[in-house]
C-alpha cells in the first residue's frame, strides 16, 4: 500500500470512522486528486512523489 494512502486512512480512522470504510474513502479521494491511478491503489508519479514528502510539505503544495 502506498505510504500516502495509509497516512490517509490512519488520519481518517482517528476520526472515528471504521478501517474498511477509511481505506475506501482514502482510495476514492486520492484517485480523484490524481495521486492514485483510477480503479487501483497503486500510486502514481504524483503520489509517490507526495508520499514522500512530510506533512508541513504536502499542506504547502495543497491548492487553496
Amino acid at each position: 500500500m502506498p505510504k500516502i494512502l495509509e497516512e490517509a486512512v490512519k488520519k481518517i480512522e482517528k476520526k472515528g470512522t471504521p478501517k474498511s470504510r477509511a481505506y475506501a474513502i482514502a482510495t476514492k479521494t486520492l484517485q480523484k486528486a490524481g495521486d492514485l491511478k483510477p480503479g487501483s491503489v497503486a500510486a502514481t508519479k504524483k503520489g509517490a512523489k507526495r508520499g514522500k514528502m512530510t506533512v508541513a510539505e504536502r499542506k504547502k503544495t495543497r491548492k487553496a
